[in-house]
């Protein structure tokens, strides 16, 4: 049976130009750079640098003609007159306020797949087996993994390469491949990677320890079953040290340094903070970001259209076309200033909240701050706030630091004072690294020490916590 009925919704929808806007605020400021460079190059309208013309209005006195204008009513006089667009979408300064020149610093270098390709070329091999060693290489991960099963490896080779081979013949120039720089790279689990970089350290006695520690009890190894490990290999407490010393300092992903001394890993701040005279002084760095403006040459354009006295076809489609390139132009230019305002208007709540801790530098006087406190500051909404802290990170006289950091929620002291879980973090760190690595502190006695310092947290939430810092529980933190 069919039933009509009619049911109201009320729905919010952003338009295009907004989701746009937040995506302009959500980047930092390299990738922002980047979307800048790109719109220039996609935009005739848009041009960047000082006009040549000083004179940034046009004469506004022309004469009506009788002919009409049809291009779907378009009003040429609005895309003429400065009257009818503000200066501010006319015009952009990105400048800093010395106006200093300032340049993108470049990384250079190759990648850290291209250099272990180039090293496949020293290794004897037929040409079957370059093809394989070539295809092992770039399925390793960046931190030098090989992740794939051997059997998948084949299963691509054929379907990819038309190389038909078997397990044996994968195997060995894998192995082969594994005789590469860095030591240890191309391994496919973490005992594997150990023991090829022992493979190729000379022989010592603390060295023959080291191997059979990973070679034969990796799973006692993983544990720190230390007794165990001693009680199988009859040797004595200082040996085992000395060969658990061999291995802590091997390096569980080989590819991890060499991928990062190739790319590009310099962090350019959003925000510059200083301090002057005893004031926080914090602003947008707009670096690298120049002068922009709507094109007069465009404005030429439909200047001579309405002057014309009579209009092809050819013309209308033209200007049709100028209007939505002056338009884009127009709503870029605007976009870039409420950027601008939103991350100052943002960083300076932000700063507001924290200025004990900007003024001094000291963690101490972190006040716990959530989204919420900064939108309500501000009036804006908490998804805005959370896309500017997510991403962007400030310059400070104490270094540069990413700005959700200095998000946390809240706690009770026993003086009933609210503090930041920051500085709790900070104290838990402390009984970690202080504590007796032979007898490491359980989160229980974590907890309990906490207590003694006036902080109350629960054992799950110091379990919480821990995990968040990158701490291992008690047993794995234990050491001989």
């Amino acid at each position: 049976m069919l039933k009509q009925q009619l049911q109201l919704k009320l729905a919010q929808k952003l338009s295009p130009q907004q989701i746009q806007l937040m995506k302009l605020i959500q980047l930092p400021t390299l990738d922002f750079e980047q979307r800048l460079q790109n719109e220039l190059e996609e935009n005739p309208a848009l041009e960047s640098g000082k006009e040549e013309n000083p004179e940034d209005t046009y004469d506004q006195e022309f004469e009506d003609n009788n002919d009409v204008i049809d291009t779907q009513d378009i009003d040429i006089d609005a895309y003429l007159s400065d009257d009818e667009i503000p200066s501010y979408r006319l015009n952009t300064n990105n400048y800093s306020a010395d106006d200093e020149d300032k340049s993108t610093p470049i990384s250079g270098g190759i990648s850290f797949h291209e250099t272990l390709q180039l090293q496949i070329g020293s290794l004897i091999l037929t040409e079957q087996e370059s093809t394989i060693a070539e295809f092992i290489v770039g399925s390793i991960d960046e931190s030098g993994y090989l992740r794939r099963a051997i059997e998948d490896l084949i299963d691509d080779l054929a379907f990819t390469q038309g190389i038909i081979v078997e397990v044996e013949t994968v195997e060995a120039v894998l192995k082969k491949v594994q005789s590469i720089d860095p030591a240890g790279v191309v391994a496919r689990d973490l005992q594997e990677c150990l023991a090829l970089q022992l493979e190729r350290k000379e022989t010592t006695l603390s060295i023959i320890v080291a191997r059979k520690i990973i070679n034969e009890t990796f799973e006692l190894f993983s544990k720190k079953h230390f007794k165990k490990m001693q009680d199988k290999f009859d040797v004595d407490e200082d040996l085992l040290k000395e060969g658990l010393a061999e291995i802590e300092k091997l390096n569980p992903k080989p590819g991890g340094a060499m991928s990062g001394i190739f790319q590009n890993t310099h962090i350019v701040p959003d925000f510059i903070l200083t301090i002057e005279n005893g004031n926080v002084q914090v602003s947008v760095n707009r670096r690298n970001a120049p002068e922009l403006h709507v094109s007069s040459g465009y404005q030429d354009m439909l200047r001579g259209y309405k002057e014309a006295s009579k209009k092809s076809k050819a013309q209308k489609e033209a200007v049709q076309f100028i209007k939505q390139k002056l338009d884009a132009a127009q709503w870029f230019i605007d976009a870039i200033q409420q950027r601008i305002q939103t991350l100052q208007l943002t960083i300076e709540a932000i700063v507001n909240h924290q200025y004990d801790y900007f003024l001094t530098g000291d963690e101490r006087f972190l006040k716990p701050m959530i989204l919420k406190d900064i939108a309500d500051k501000i009036n804006m909404d908490i998804s805005t706030i959370s896309r500017v802290a997510n991403s962007k990170y400030i310059d400070t006289p104490y270094g540069t630091k990413l700005l959700k950091t200095f998000f946390s929620e809240s706690l009770t002291n026993a003086e009933g004072e609210e503090v930041s879980t920051l500085e709790i973090k900070k104290i838990l760190r402390t009984l970690i690294e202080e504590e007796d690595k032979k007898k490491p502190l359980a989160d229980n006695a974590l907890s309990k020490g906490l207590l003694e310092k006036g902080y109350k947290v629960a054992r799950r939430t110091v379990a919480k916590y821990r995990e968040q810092m990158n701490f291992p529980v008690a047993r794995l933190r234990k050491e001989l």
